[in-house]
């Protein structure tokens, strides 16, 4: 039961999906202004992306570390992909608000 805590390979394979959901989604070039520039369509698909997360986060109890570690597989799937700093610090923030 201990070990289960530590067990976040769901959770980082959460973060990976929606990482890739927002990029399929929205371009590197498009992303360049920040979240609010993004056009209309652009943000519905942003609200998609946090209201998969949310029911990700209903449906797996999440701890802190496993939070931690979607959190951090986003922020790295994303900067993989060449989005700026400036646009995944802030969907980080807010994806981690959403679950």
């Amino acid at each position: 039961m201990f070990f289960n805590w530590f067990d976040a390979h769901e959770a980082v394979q959460c973060g990976h999906f929606l990482a890739q959901f927002f990029a399929e989604r929205v371009s590197v070039e498009a992303g360049k202004g920040g979240k609010k520039s993004l056009p209309k369509k652009q943000l519905e698909a942003v609200g998609k992306m946090f209201a998969q997360a949310e029911r990700f986060g209903n449906e797996h109890k999440l701890n802190i570390y496993k939070k931690a570690k979607l959190g951090n597989a986003f922020k790295w799937r994303l900067k993989e992909l060449g989005y700026t700093d400036a646009l995944i610090d802030e969907l980080t923030k807010e994806l981690l608000l959403h679950l």
